[in-house]
């Protein structure tokens, strides 16, 4: 699906407006998030390959043509203009995985202004919400410690599209698996499940369930064991495996109650009976606060799955984010509203060992820093095929493990500090003041 209405309507009408004025001008726009979250330490990047996917099939068809001509009014040759569009710009990105901050440009868009402005909408909506989702699974990630996650997020989130892009976050961020098999399919994760309450409830008791479900599926068995009484489900989960000689670990899940206490009871049982290589699974309403407190309550817990919380970042379901127009023709530009004010120019962000630095790309980097941003994307083509996610997955858990234990915290975190570089805050300083004698303004604000 090429997605050319995939946009706001005013896009559309800046796009028309700039096409049928000869105003079609390079522009370049800047992606980036305002402010961190509420115990946000970091955010992880994600959502780049859908939106290079996006820019790489972009056109608007005959049939998103008529629809406008019968709807806005558009004349033929603005319809004529748009129909010729197609993403012909460079993209320069932060790959996916690297953890980033508030302030910092995590895409930049080079093309001319209507391509630009047209993709801003679908832009925006990939790179928000995939960044959140991704950041609190690497939370999630952090607070388990050795445990293994698996996404359950597929029936909680607000859409299917939005449950693929939850396993592909949830992947990059560290999650050993997922529930959705579709996410599994296509993206090439493991896919993870074991029985509903259902299933139990369909059988006179647990252990017949037990027998059925083991027979069916002896090499990867797991029992839900909380149907009924759930130290009750783990003895008859004890006995229908040392009966049916199940090869390899056994595993039982958890899925209410106190999972601590229960956990504890369970593990005790299992290892009573001779099943010391049986793993625990626990599930139920889970995020990184709940699977922290878990751990340091020493439960013996081999791996949780992570659902709801994760799959609409509950307590942190959006950023603040914006996609801000930085130059055109040639001319560095910014916005001056109080509180959103933006900075001039095309930009490169510096990571040093224990800072950023955002500066203009074309500066040189500082001595001791590497460049974050590259390009992925020029005249229109990827660089380069898309990434395995096992790349993303691998930058990530090495982004991770390099930040400081007060970005990393799970509550009051602070992040790194980000600062500009004297050559943008130079510029940005000159190109406040051009602003302000065109406007006739004597004095401004403009504190980001």
């Amino acid at each position: 699906m090429p997605g050319g209405l995939l946009t706001d309507l005013y896009e559309l009408n800046m796009a028309a407006s700039y096409l049928r004025h000869g105003r079609n001008r390079t522009a370049v726009f800047s992606l980036f998030v305002r402010h961190m979250p509420k115990d946000r330490g970091f955010l992880v990047a994600a959502g780049l390959a859908d939106c290079l996917e996006f820019l790489e099939r972009f056109s608007l068809e005959e049939a998103d043509l008529a629809y406008l001509a019968e709807t806005q009014g558009y004349g033929p040759d603005v319809l004529e203009a748009l129909g010729r569009l197609r993403f012909t710009g460079d993209v320069w990105a932060v790959p996916e995985g690297h953890v980033v901050f508030a302030g910092e440009p995590l895409l930049e868009v080079t093309a001319p202004i209507a391509e630009a402005q047209l993709v801003e909408t679908v832009l925006l909506n990939h790179i928000t919400f995939q960044t959140s989702v991704a950041t609190k699974a690497a939370r999630c990630v952090l607070a388990a410690g050795p445990a293994r996650l698996v996404d359950f997020a597929f029936r909680r989130t607000q859409g299917i599209e939005a449950a693929l892009a939850v396993a592909r976050a949830s992947a990059i961020a560290g999650f050993a698996a997922t529930s959705n098999v579709e996410a599994a399919r296509r993206y090439g994760l493991t896919a993870a499940g074991t029985m509903a309450h259902s299933f139990i409830e369909a059988f006179p008791d647990e252990e017949e369930a037990f027998t059925t479900f083991a027979a069916d599926f002896p090499g990867r068995t797991t029992f839900l064991v909380d149907t009924y009484d759930t130290l009750g489900g783990v003895r008859a989960a004890i006995a229908v495996a040392r009966r049916l000689r199940l090869p390899g670990p056994i595993a039982v899940r958890l899925d209410s109650g106190d999972l601590a206490e229960l956990s504890r009871a369970t593990r005790r049982l299992l290892d009573e009976h001779g099943f010391t290589d049986a793993q625990i699974f626990a599930s139920g309403g889970l995020d990184e606060y709940a699977i922290a407190d878990l751990v340091a309550a020493g439960a013996p817990i081999d791996a949780f799955g992570v659902g709801t919380k994760v799959g609409v970042s509950a307590d942190a379901p959006y950023l603040d984010s914006a996609y801000k127009l930085v130059v055109y023709a040639g001319r560095p530009v910014m916005k001056l509203s109080a509180g959103k004010v933006t900075a001039p120019g095309a930009k490169q962000i510096f990571r040093g060992e224990h800072d950023d630095l955002v500066g203009l790309r074309d500066e040189p980097a500082p001595p001791g820093r590497r460049l974050l941003l590259r390009p992925v994307m020029l005249s229109g083509r990827r660089v380069a095929p898309p990434e395995p996610l096992s790349v993303p997955r691998e930058r990530c858990a090495a982004d991770l493990a390099r930040l400081p234990p007060e970005a990393r915290a799970l509550r009051g975190p602070t992040p790194p500090p980000v600062r500009e570089t004297p050559r943008l805050a130079a510029l940005a300083e000159r190109v406040r003041r051009e602003v302000c004698r065109a406007a006739g303004i004597t004095t401004r604000a403009t504190r980001r």
